[in-house]
């Protein structure tokens, strides 16, 4: 079992444990009254009631950092349900009219209220709590795919190897190897690239595709966004100037950019 793996495994059992208090959060948020009743039923004791519910998160100030992680765990372990995970957040891009169906977490978290004949609620914040336990259940499908004998440790390992090449990136670029560490850092961003296509069943039509090629068709998918295209596209541009043994030499701070840049790559786009 790799050191990938563990981190993995603590990692979504940590994201599980928060998620049921955020959950618990929200349902403190829109049914106060009726789960406060619940808490004191379970404790039968008002101080351990109220050191409860004081130790329930902010849904609106901790979830962001929860979805994120999620998110980008989800996409390594669980990466066909990632689509789904992110739809729970998301409202339709094109929406005619808000309703209880289609009223998101992002709508909960920018305090959209819909009403009508005057004070009829449509949709509001309880609105988003069936989408969360969905959000909650595929990281829980994740945790569960993980303990899986069928699980596919292509991804963990990747990532394993990726960490060590970008170490080894840094420390040559230290030693002075600056073309050195970008060739490097240019067969990472390379390959992960190749393992988002893969992942999201984007074709690539050229049989050795570049970093341009596979960063256009990614960008074509809508799996990444301009500004990410054109920081790639920036990170491809100091890469080939280490490939290339006339023009320009590459700086030091050429070269902390791509290594810096790499790691972000990996972490942040899949």
């Amino acid at each position: 079992m790799t050191e990938k793996f563990e981190k993995f495994s603590k990692a979504l059992d940590e994201l599980i444990r928060e998620g049921d208090m955020l959950h618990m959060s929200m349902q403190y948020i829109f049914m106060p009254e009726k789960f406060k009743r619940a808490a004191e039923e379970k404790f039968e004791d008002p101080k351990k009631t109220k050191k409860y519910l004081d130790d329930l998160p902010d849904f609106y100030t901790s979830y962001q950092s929860w979805y994120s992680e999620a998110q980008s765990l989800i996409a390594q372990i669980l990466p066909n349900r990632l689509t789904d995970f992110q739809n729970y957040y998301e409202y339709p891009r094109v929406r005619k009219e808000t309703t209880f169906q289609n009223y998101m977490i992002k709508d909960m978290l920018q305090g959209l209220r819909v009403t009508r004949y005057g004070n009829e609620v449509v949709a509001d914040g309880s609105s988003a709590i069936p989408e969360f336990v969905q959000q909650l259940n595929i990281v829980k499908a994740a945790r569960e795919k993980l303990n899986s004998t069928l699980i596919d440790l292509t991804n963990l390992l990747q990532a394993d190897v990726f960490d060590s090449e970008i170490d080894s990136a840094q420390a040559l670029a230290k030693s002075g190897f600056l073309r050195a560490a970008g060739a490097i850092c240019g067969v990472i961003i390379e390959k992960h690239l190749q393992s988002v296509a893969k992942q999201r069943k984007i074709s690539i039509k050229k049989k050795n595709p570049t970093i341009a090629d596979l960063n256009e068709a990614l960008k074509a998918a809508e799996v990444i966004s301009v500004p990410q295209w054109r920081f790639i596209q920036h990170l491809a541009d100091i890469r080939n100037l280490c490939g290339h043994a006339k023009g320009s030499e590459p700086t030091v701070d050429d070269i902390n950019d791509l290594v810096l840049g790499t790691n972000k790559i990996i972490k942040n786009i899949f």
